[in-house]
């Protein structure tokens, strides 16, 4: 997938589709302002744009992408300009219209989602073509799903992870969020308005302010220095040099390659590229960053530099994230929820912790069997309940309830006694060396093949 996949369409058009894709080439500044006209959506939401004519779609779905259409245009030729919304202009997280019971409503909210690619789409779901092999459907209607009934919920101010294998349709998901790729059924809705009846004018808005990509491939324009990189989508949004150029200094500092503004592309790292493409879609201040595997062709300690850029990002912005990985130990690192896909279809989604000690099925058991339990799962799994002295005890080591599995055996093996499990002021358990060991052997718990009530047996 190249850097920057944006396009704008019409709601009832399906896109026309290329071949492949190819990458930018350097040119002068007309052929700058040609390729410029090109791009819309995630390009002035700080993408450096993709000058590739088309992108691809979905590998998994064998899918070719889309090209981007023509920014809307004043009489006299020139392409359409409007300023790029701040935090200021939306509404705070802390004042998002909360649902029944008080809590806050989602950023994006999917239901009964369905992208079919292939002849007469719309048939296939909620009819008995949906209850076919992906083989048997090929064969028989000559369509591949590529997103099958998924539904979730994004909250405000989460990094919500959407993993899986190649194939699994997690990219074509994130895609149908923007309507980068269009939706064959089902609901779409960012801050409660309906992503599916947006036209162009409010997608391109979408796109441009609420919802910015990061790529695999970075698509910098070889040409440009990393600030005018960085500046790139807010110039197409017509933002004045001066202040876009402060506001991309701001960001280029933000990422951590200050002193590095003056520098091209090709004299960065690969992991300093990508960290000019988070800049990029930093700039423009959006609600919601969407990531669709930015860090799969990354080394493996870039890959972890880049991961803690991710964590600390979010730890100091609070900014809610769409995380697409193939990786696990990634998206136990990142997420704060993780949606497990398989088939295109969401076959678990819950906490790291839910997903590593209660699989869903021997699909997610089979995913999760080499993760390391203990630096995943928390003393809440472990604990066991306190006796009446160990609860009114005030000495010896204590843990609070979410310290995780590996960080408890330290403090026991320290301390060398049991420690008491603390929920603010109150003891809520505790944990010894056996409730430690439990775990980190998977014997705490039926989900591990009944393996606990054999051994109780």
């Amino acid at each position: 997938m190249s850097g920057t996949d944006t396009v704008d369409r019409t709601p009832d058009a399906e896109p026309s589709r290329t071949a492949d894709s190819k990458p930018a080439r350097a040119e002068a500044t007309s052929a700058e302002r040609a390729s410029a006209a090109g791009q819309a959506g995630n390009l002035a939401a700080g993408q450096a744009g993709n000058l590739a004519a088309g992108q691809a779609g979905n590998l998994a779905a064998g899918q070719a992408g889309n090209p981007a259409a023509e920014p809307a245009r004043k009489p006299g030729g020139e392409p359409a300009r409007t300023a790029p919304a701040t935090a200021a202009d939306r509404s705070p997280e802390p004042g998002r219209a909360p649902e029944p019971g008080g809590t806050p409503a989602p950023v994006f909210s999917v239901r009964n989602l369905w992208k079919v690619f292939g002849h007469r789409p719309d048939r296939v779901p909620g009819s008995d073509l949906a209850e076919l092999t992906p083989e048997e459907l090929r064969e028989k209607a000559g369509c591949t799903v590529a997103v099958r009934d998924v539904s979730f919920d994004v909250r405000p101010g989460e990094v919500f992870v959407v993993m899986g294998l190649s194939g699994s349709g997690k990219s074509t998901l994130v895609r149908c969020l923007t309507r980068l790729i269009e939706p064959t059924s089902g609901s779409i809705a960012i801050d409660g308005e309906d992503v599916r009846s947006m036209d162009k004018n409010a997608l391109r808005e979408l796109r441009r302010h609420r919802a910015a990509m990061v790529f695999q491939h970075f698509g910098l324009l070889p040409h440009r220095t990393v600030l005018d990189n960085v500046a790139y989508g807010l110039e197409i949004q017509g933002m004045a040099k001066a202040e876009r150029r402060a506001r991309a200094a701001e960001m280029v500092d933000k990422v951590g390659l200050a002193g590095m503004e003056a520098r091209r592309p090709g004299q960065l790292s690969g992991g300093q590229q990508q960290r000019v493409g988070l800049a990029r879609a930093l700039a423009a201040d959006p609600e919601v960053l969407l990531f669709d595997e930015p860090f799969s062709a990354l080394d493996p300690l870039i890959r972890r530099d880049m991961q803690e850029e991710v964590v600390r990002l979010h730890r100091d912005e609070g900014r809610t994230m769409v995380f697409i990985t193939h990786d696990l130990s990634e998206a136990l690192r990142i997420g704060d929820r993780i949606a497990l896909m398989r088939g295109g279809r969401v076959v678990q989604c819950g906490t790291p912790e839910e997903i590593v000690g209660s699989p869903a099925d021997d699909y997610v058991r089979d995913f999760v069997q080499d993760v390391p339990r203990e630096q995943v799962l928390t003393v809440r799994r472990a604990m066991r309940p306190a006796t009446l002295g160990e609860a009114r005890g005030d000495t010896g080591p204590t843990v609070t309830a979410g310290t995780t599995v590996a960080e408890a055996i330290d403090v026991v093996a320290r301390d060398g006694k049991p420690a008491r499990v603390l929920d603010g002021d109150r003891c809520v358990g505790i944990v010894d060396f056996k409730c430690l060991l439990n775990v980190v052997a998977g014997l705490d718990g039926p989900q591990r093949g009944g393996r606990l009530e054999k051994a109780a047996a």
